[in-house]
């Protein structure tokens, strides 16, 4: 659902995927390849949301700020389930793990991990290739070559998944049985066993 407020409406480049429950109002911008799952809230009312190219915001996740904010999700930021990103900076190829909380002001670097749950206060900058735990979340270690070529080969599964959507996905009624000829789940998913190992 998208809604224009005070005469700004939002700009979805045509090959990323808003899902029809998310909601999407006012000053936003969405890059090219970008995934916006159901449930996210994207709040451009009292400031402006940039999300760069190859981005993926998933299911119930919020992104809002204070009035006057701009919030931006560098290319390839990958934002986990349910989490909540408030006037914040996310660095290019980050990931942000489910549940954490990202608040005001905080900078993270680019390929930086923050844990799933984690909180970031106000104000906090974190520096590029940082791994962050915990409430409040603090520097554990560096991210190593190994984890952001992770992240990145799973980022780039949610890259792919805007075309599938658009290609596949279809409001149904559910069936009643199980039929017969129901595909194979493991076949029609076998992109990550292709990537998992490629190398960057």
């Amino acid at each position: 659902m998208f809604y224009s407020f005070k005469g700004f409406i939002p700009v979805v480049h045509p090959s990323s995927f808003v899902h029809p429950q998310a909601v999407v109002t006012g000053n936003v911008i969405i890059g090219k390849d970008v995934y916006i799952g159901p449930g996210a809230a994207l709040r451009g009312d009292w400031g402006g949301i940039v999300i760069e190219d190859g981005c993926n915001v998933q299911e119930n996740c919020t992104i809002h700020m204070f009035p006057g904010v701009t919030v931006v999700l560098k290319a390839g930021a990958h934002i986990g389930h349910g989490a909540i990103i408030h006037g914040a900076s996310i660095g290019c190829n980050v990931l942000v793990g489910m549940n954490a909380v990202i608040m005001d002001n905080v900078e993270v670097g680019d390929e930086s991990i923050i844990g799933a749950m984690s909180f970031i206060k106000e104000n906090t900058i974190i520096p590029v290739r940082s791994l962050v735990v915990g409430n409040p979340g603090k520097v554990i270690n560096e991210v190593s070559d190994e984890m952001i070529g992770w992240k990145t080969k799973g980022t780039k599964l949610y890259q792919m998944l805007p075309a599938d959507c658009k290609e596949t996905l279809v409001a149904c009624e559910p069936l009643t049985d199980l039929p017969a000829n129901r595909p194979r789940q493991e076949s029609l998913y076998d992109t990550w066993n292709n990537i998992k190992n490629e190398t960057f």
